[in-house]
């Protein structure tokens, strides 16, 4: 059994949580060839809507992520994938996780500190 990649023509959404805490720490997109990788490498593998390529979590920066479980929704169509962080960011801005901003009292606030300084890591 796989995603459904045709009802996403190609591509099903991926969340992805902290294996231990169950944070979720991002969404990303696959598609089949990612998918495969994901499952060969056991290093989370995504499809990068932005740059039309695979894009392999961390592969630039270092903060991979090792998969420790998959799940698959009843509409075949939703991937959950549960991980550990290495480096402590999933998000490129520097965030452990990419849902970062809280709204309270009708204003955003920034939950958490910045891991790392996107500026160094990304030259």
């Amino acid at each position: 059994m796989e995603p459904n990649f045709e009802k996403g023509e190609g591509l099903v959404p991926v969340i992805t949580q902290d294996w231990q805490t169950g944070e979720v720490l991002m969404l990303a997109y696959m598609n089949r060839e990612s998918w495969l990788s994901t499952l060969a490498t056991g290093k989370a593998t995504y499809w990068s809507r932005s740059r039309k390529s695979l894009w392999l979590k961390g592969e630039s920066s270092g903060h991979v992520q090792h998969v420790k479980e998959i799940c698959l929704d009843c509409d075949e169509d939703t991937v959950l994938l549960k991980v550990e962080q290495v480096g402590g960011a999933a998000c490129h801005t520097g965030y452990r996780s990419c849902f970062y901003r809280q709204l309270a009292d009708g204003k955003w606030e920034t939950k958490g500190e910045r891991i790392f300084n996107p500026e160094e890591v990304y030259k």
